[in-house]
């Protein structure tokens, strides 16, 4: 019995300090990266009354420490399937501690795979990480894309992205802000590149390539406690998509993500 449309999901946390998203199907229940301790995303989840019991697995993006932290203990705790390419698996594999091989599953960059009556499709994105590769989750004609840590977004990227009903964009840095901020130069030269992280205009730029007349919800993530302010980067997102007349505040609208605190679980 087909119960409800498409799925539900939450931005249970995303910033540099750590990245964690939530989706339920009728069938699954799955979480992106667990960039946290398994303590504050078993908190996370119960703001949107959820509890990690009830998880199915995890599907993981690269293999950096805001993005895996939780993965390992959450795994054990509640015997959970981590997805991963190979690539990220060989990179993070030391840092997940003891795992069972059953626990352990590839999900190559560029395929699709079913996970019950859900469609998630992998893309490489480009980011200072072995393989790092981003997610779009397709139901009843629904689809969710999450694109963060990339330094920017091609064409190929573009095109698989494109027309969603809902994004997570990267607005992770102002230029400005950055530039003249505190941060050592070969730091801001690796946020700044093609193998770092989107800024606020490109973030605004990838939406005004991708979006189309499906889209109502654009959320703005992994901004950067340091080099970021969230009213600013909203702002940039929102001025730039109207400069482009395209219809915001009305056919869509812009939300913000917060490090510490989930969004209202939502039907897409």
């Amino acid at each position: 019995m087909n119960m409800t449309k498409g799925f539900q999901y939450s931005i249970l946390a995303s910033g540099s300090s750590g990245n964690c998203f939530y989706l339920e199907t009728d069938q699954k229940r799955l979480l992106v990266d667990a960039g946290l301790s398994g303590k504050k995303i078993t908190s996370l989840l119960s703001e949107i009354d959820r509890k990690p019991e009830d998880l199915d697995a995890i599907l993981v993006t690269h293999e950096h420490k805001d993005h895996i932290h939780g993965v390992g203990v959450l795994a054990r705790k509640y015997n959970l399937d981590i997805y991963a390419n190979e690539a990220t698996w060989r990179a993070m594999e030391k840092d997940l501690g003891k795992l069972d091989a059953g626990q352990k599953h590839i999900f190559e960059m560029g395929k699709i795979k079913t996970f019950g009556d859900l469609d998630i499709e992998s893309f490489g994105v480009s980011h200072d990480a072995a393989a790092p590769q981003f997610y779009r989750f397709m139901k009843d004609d629904k689809s969710f894309v999450m694109l963060t840590d990339t330094g920017y977004v091609s064409d190929r990227m573009a095109g698989v992205i494109e027309n969603a009903d809902a994004y997570l964009i990267e607005s992770n840095h102002d230029i400005e802000i950055l530039r003249s901020g505190a941060y050592p130069w070969s730091l801001k030269q690796r946020i700044l590149s093609d193998l770092g992280h989107l800024s606020n205009e490109d973030g605004a730029e990838t939406m005004i390539r991708t979006l189309g007349n499906r889209t109502k919800r654009i959320y703005l993530g992994h901004l950067s406690k340091e080099n970021n302010i969230k009213e600013l980067a909203h702002m940039t997102m929102v001025n730039q998509l109207a400069q482009a007349d395209l219809p915001v505040g009305h056919d869509f609208q812009v939300f913000d993500t917060s490090p510490d605190t989930a969004t209202p679980l939502v039907n897409i």
